[in-house]
């Protein structure tokens, strides 16, 4: 582990979330300081930017030796998302970079206008970064209100060049003009197995091959599939955004994506209040938040998108919450993107809106999940297949109210200082919803699997 000197932000919060403490060399007793302090840049800059030049030159650790989809396994992965830019603290990136970590240059990005586009796309500069074969992730900025349509739009292009590259090459080994090593390596790029990580390398091999030889062949076939050929390896195509997107703004277009069954993934960064221009309300922000529009408190708790799309039975769905679980976060965005058909991650992102300390904001994440506000569950279809609930609750009941935990945020707290009595009525109705949702996620994972499968019903008998 090093730390890029001359990019930290300062936050503290790699300090307040290490567990880990110094050693006493001779004794190795814990000494009882931390393992990572904060201090002056300007003290240590030169030496760690040596030891960071070093660090960067380290072989990165062989794929077959990683488990991807734990959690400690995910973080020996190279992140292809990096010195972003963003409030210092913030909720939201650490979950773009363990998807980049995760998928890595086989991402393709379509991001709403909002926070993740401005620290995503911080022209000239930009945090999505490249492997050491010069390969890395594609990102794009849509409009906010179509995010959704345009990443489908990648995915329809993307499903469209497959199919072209297949039928060429279908038609190339069909023909007696081309050679037969081509026509053996366009056998092994149509029947590969890309559902690992290896596997995927091993195509990418084989297409270089492939583009190789078809270079050599005159062909008007050959000389088309040389410049599809890259479809061949899988892409992955995600939709980032946050709550004021896909809670409202966006909302037409989200669902109208995750309706159509296609293989398109999508990313909310919940920070449940419009972040990037000046803090209002979204319908996202939960009940008794104050925020701009809905300085009284907010009236009505939080819109349920996660309920919402579970309802059409094929959609994979999850929340998660990094400081409250990180290995359920990691296992959701492995699921989500090993799942062929539409998956929505709901990701609560604490934000300096909330009015919290950001050293101390995945403190803030387990309250929001150990008071039912925020609970933590995996809807994945497949398992209804094998008999099954497709329901999983990762987090466990509520162990504290939703009022005790709003009360260390300033953006209830306000609330209550402003006036008292409506607050107090807010907080009172908003434990009942809260401690009722959970209530209803816990029956709803407790039903027999085939109550929960989307079945035609029978046509009446005469």
């Amino acid at each position: 582990v090093q730390v890029a000197p001359e990019d930290c932000t300062g936050c503290g919060a790699c300090v307040h979330s290490c567990p880990a403490r110094e050693k006493d060399p001779a004794t190795k007793v814990e000494t009882g300081k931390r393992a990572i302090n904060m201090g002056s840049q300007i003290d240590v800059r030169e030496h760690e930017a040596e030891n960071f030049k070093f660090f960067l030159d380290l072989p990165e650790v062989a794929e077959e030796k990683i488990n991807r989809s734990s959690l400690k396994g995910s973080q020996l992965l190279r992140p292809l998302f990096e010195f972003s830019g963003a409030c210092a603290g913030c909720g939201e990136t650490p979950y773009v970079k363990l998807l980049t970590q995760l998928v890595g240059d086989r991402l393709m990005v379509a991001n709403a206008t909002g926070c993740s586009s401005i620290y995503g796309g911080n022209l000239p500069t930009t945090p999505y970064c490249q492997r050491t074969d010069g390969r890395g992730p594609s990102w794009s900025n849509s409009l906010f209100e179509d995010n959704a349509e345009f990443g489908f739009g990648m995915r329809l292009a993307v499903n469209k060049f497959n199919e072209e590259a297949r039928e060429l090459a279908t038609q190339i080994m069909a023909t007696d003009t081309c050679k037969d090593e081509l026509k053996k390596v366009l056998a092994d790029c149509l029947s590969a197995d890309q559902t690992s990580q290896n596997g995927i390398e091993a195509q990418r091999a084989r297409v270089a091959a492939l583009k190789s030889l078809v270079k050599g062949c005159a062909c008007g076939p050959c000389q088309r599939l040389g410049e599809l050929a890259d479809y061949l390896v899988r892409k992955s195509v995600w939709v980032l955004g946050g709550d004021g997107w896909a809670y409202d703004i966006g909302y037409g277009g989200l669902d109208h994506v995750l309706a159509s069954g296609e293989n398109v993934k999508i990313l909310v960064l919940d920070t449940e209040v419009y972040s990037n221009t000046g803090g209002q309300a979204s319908k996202s922000t939960p009940m008794g938040a104050v925020a701009r529009f809905a300085a009284g408190g907010k009236a009505m708790n939080k819109k349920d998108l996660a309920l919402i799309s579970m309802t059409y039975g094929h959609i994979y769905v999850a929340t998660v919450a990094y400081g409250a679980d990180p290995n359920q976060a990691v296992k959701a965005f492995a699921e989500a993107e090993a799942y062929d058909g539409p998956a929505l991650i709901i990701a609560y992102s604490h934000c300096i809106n909330h009015g919290i300390n950001m050293v101390t904001g995945v403190n803030n994440q387990k309250d929001a999940v150990a008071s039912g506000h925020f609970p933590l569950f995996r809807y994945n279809p497949t398992l209804t297949a094998e008999g099954k609930n497709p329901l999983v609750i990762d987090s466990k009941p509520p162990t504290m109210k939703f009022s005790e935990s709003a009360m260390k945020e300033n953006r209830f707290r306000v609330l209550q200082q402003m006036n008292p009595a409506h607050a107090a009525e807010l907080m009172g109705k908003a434990d009942k919803q809260f401690a009722a949702k959970y209530d209803m996620l816990t029956k709803l994972a407790a039903m027999s699997p085939c109550a929960t499968e989307n079945k035609t019903p029978e046509a009446p008998k005469a």
